[in-house]
């Protein structure tokens, strides 16, 4: 690397740093206000434990927002160098813009990749074995206790009810079952459910009929497409695992449809987050790094920060269909990364030669 290099990286990585622990103080802050979490991890784990929840969660919501945050931080280094005339020199020595920003892309890519390999997956493990849902939140869809669970293999489809399961996901306790294809099993309760080889078995069941008197049978088995990492999922969140979690789920295959394409989705943003911020950067350099013959850079960032939120809002809304199916993963995920590093791109040509 030159001195140029250097220079630039320095300033950039400066201000995109500084901006990002604002904006990560805030979210921190913010969290802090949510007393009932803190009091109980500090109650069941410790006061040092619960400054961690906070702080890992803080973290998460901080990786949410690096489109903006870098975009922000760039422009204020961008804006640095050209108060300092350094830009201007750099640009009047003959060295392509291109060249000047090359050195701050790749290390972007590099942090950013760091960021979503092990900044994400840290604070995911922390928060899932830290971070409890509040009183009634359980409600919001199914009954407090309760697990419900919709199953299909083949001609079989029913549904099932418990209201306790093991970590994993192949023990359910307190199962209630409901055939939804006919049969003469309207409905089957057992102690328990054990998720092996494709088959849920309930080593001992109780049958129900309305036509008939209960019966008792024993491992009563019933065939499923689900593994145990689909049951655990669908329990929880895509947001509750990590790459390597997700990567391990889709290679050993998953049936769910819906289940695919959430836990695809989070799998390719996460691979994705590089494109995302080398946009944003491309965004800040040709909105505030162009030859000006004024000193207003006050309509120029703020147009760059309107673009900038621009783009995150499109990209959380091709999250939302990608994780949903609707979009294809691949292209919810990529597409907008892609379509900020050519606006970015455009809008540098168009001011650097006259040409878009």
């Amino acid at each position: 690397m030159t001195r140029i290099d250097w220079i630039v990286l320095n300033r950039l990585g400066s201000r995109i740093g500084v901006t990002v622990l604002i904006f990560y103080g805030i979210i921190t802050l913010a969290e802090s206000l949510d007393t009932w979490r803190f009091n109980f991890v500090a109650d069941n784990y410790g006061l040092p434990m619960a400054a961690l929840m906070v702080a890992m969660s803080a973290v998460r919501w901080t990786i949410k927002t690096l489109p903006v945050t870098v975009l922000m931080g760039a422009i204020l280094g961008f804006l640095d160098l050209k108060a300092r005339h350094e830009l201007t020199v750099i640009q009047s020595s003959g060295i392509s813009m291109w060249r000047a920003v090359r050195a701050p892309t790749i290390a972007l890519g590099l942090a950013s990749l760091l960021i979503a390999l092990g900044g994400e997956t840290a604070s995911t493990m922390i928060n899932r074995g830290l971070y409890p849902s509040p009183p009634g939140q359980a409600t919001l869809q199914t009954p407090a206790g309760e697990i419900w669970l919709e199953q299909r293999s083949g001609d079989f489809h029913y549904l099932m009810m418990a209201t306790g399961m093991q970590p994993g996901g192949t023990l359910l306790g307190n199962v209630t079952i409901f055939r939804l294809n006919g049969g003469d099993d309207d409905r089957i309760e057992g102690a328990e459910a054990l998720l092996e080889d494709g088959e849920w078995v309930l080593p001992r069941a109780t049958i129900r009929n309305a036509l008939q008197p209960a019966r008792y049978v024993r491992d009563y088995r019933l065939p499923t497409t689900s593994s145990p990492a689909e049951i655990s999922l669908k329990l929880s969140s895509t947001e509750d695992m990590t790459f390597f979690e997700l990567a391990d789920l889709l290679q050993k295959g998953v049936s769910d449809p819906a289940i695919r394409s959430a836990a695809t989705m989070r799998l390719i943003k996460l691979l994705a987050l590089p494109l995302v911020l080398t946009g944003s950067l491309f965004i800040a350099f040709a909105f505030t790094a162009g030859y000006r013959r004024s000193s207003n850079y006050g309509p120029a960032v703020l147009y760059g920060i309107v673009l900038g939120f621009v783009v995150f809002v499109i990209t959380e809304m091709a999250d939302r269909a990608g994780s949903t199916g609707v979009l294809d993963p691949t292209f919810a995920a990529v597409g907008p990364a892609f379509v900020a590093i050519v606006i970015g791109v455009t809008v540098l040509l168009h001011k650097e030669d006259g040409r878009a």
